[in-house]
């Protein structure tokens, strides 16, 4: 089982309060969202393992049990154009739980005319492998999002 830890601190919203109906429906995989506190802040790795993904909004990190986990920076925040972001790790990198991944200022993609709500998913999993899901309250960089079967 593979615990997904927060790699944000803010108010947890679930997927249903993602500004996005490809995010709110699941169809990219289950999980849940954060919105960020309004300050530069780090985004960190919610899973140890190799970050397979890279981009200055949003990265996937692939675990030992080979489970992919998506943090997403925002919503529509692709179209800044990397603005903003400032990148941490490269694609290949093996990281920690915990480390540092991008660099980003949630209040500075809200003034661009972007949500800044972030989601956690993840990649390819079943919804009903998922487990203890959070969907509300105030969470903290490193306190669990959900466990993974």
């Amino acid at each position: 089982m593979t615990t997904v830890t927060s790699p944000l601190t803010g108010r947890v919203v679930g997927l249903a309060g993602v500004p996005d109906p490809v995010f709110s429906g699941a169809m990219v995989g289950p999980g849940t969202a954060i919105d960020p506190v309004r300050r530069p802040t780090e985004a960190v790795a919610p899973v140890d393992g190799v970050v397979v993904s890279m981009h200055p909004h949003a990265f996937v990190v692939v675990d030992a049990d080979g489970h992919g986990v998506l943090t997403h920076l925002g919503i529509d925040t692709v179209q800044l154009n990397g603005e903003g972001f400032e990148l941490l790790v490269n694609k290949g990198d093996t990281v920690t739980r915990g480390q540092a991944v991008i660099k980003w200022d949630p209040a500075a993609v809200e003034a661009a005319g972007k949500s800044p709500i972030s989601p956690i998913v993840a990649l390819e999993a079943a919804t009903d492998s998922l487990g203890d899901v959070r969907e509300d309250g105030e969470v903290a960089v490193g306190d669990a999002l959900f466990s993974w079967n």
